[in-house]
């Protein structure tokens, strides 16, 4: 499927084959995909937490108001953040760029986050979204589902994850065989409210 097809066909889908599981050539794919996610400075804030244990797929239901697909999906991660990504060993994230990149753009990190509380958690918080779409694009172009979610108790899944230090949950993922398709679409916002010339 291409791109295109992937962005206009990928729903939330909430009801998941609960037999069916990923081989790890798929989950290794999909993983390579998310990787070439975008990030501010490549940073790469994202941490997925791969959850197999069924028990704590359990745990996590729960704390997601009982939402069916936490436990019946093929996949369940909770997509979290490191807040404080840009300040440890940043260097890493432009390894393999040519040495001019590495100079000019290796010191701007410090002084562009230093201070901004509120500039780093956000910058971690687009991340996660960035890569929530490229997982979820992914999936679809590979003839999955799923499904993005935010209906759960996050200071109960952060403590089910042992949450770090200066990290943060921004959202759960599950991925699978859809069984039963989403309602149609609910409708889009005006293109003239979606899209302004020049200014508001």
């Amino acid at each position: 499927m291409n791109a295109i097809e992937a962005i206009r066909q990928r729903r939330a889908v909430k009801h998941f084959d609960p037999t069916h599981r990923f081989t790890a050539d798929e989950l290794t794919m999909l993983l390579d995909v998310a990787a070439q996610s975008p990030s501010s400075f490549n940073i790469q804030h994202w941490r997925l937490v791969n959850v197999v244990d069924p028990a704590l797929r359990t745990q996590l239901r729960e704390a997601a108001f009982d939402q069916a697909q936490v436990t019946d999906a093929s996949l369940l991660f909770v997509v979290c953040t490191d807040i404080k990504a840009w300040e440890k060993d940043p260097q890493r994230y432009w390894v393999n760029a040519p040495k001019e990149a590495q100079d000019i753009l290796v010191p701007w990190i410090n002084p562009f986050y230093s201070g901004k509380e509120q500039l780093q958690r956000d910058e971690a918080m687009r991340s996660v979204g960035l890569i929530l779409q490229t997982l979820m694009i992914g999936a679809k172009a590979m003839g999955y589902d799923s499904c993005p979610m935010i209906g759960f108790d996050i200071e109960k899944v952060g403590r089910l994850v042992n949450l770090p230090a200066d990290y943060a949950v921004g959202a759960m993922l599950v991925i699978g065989k859809g069984i039963k398709p989403a309602w149609a679409k609910p409708g889009f916002i005006p293109r003239d409210e979606m899209v302004v010339e020049n200014h508001f």
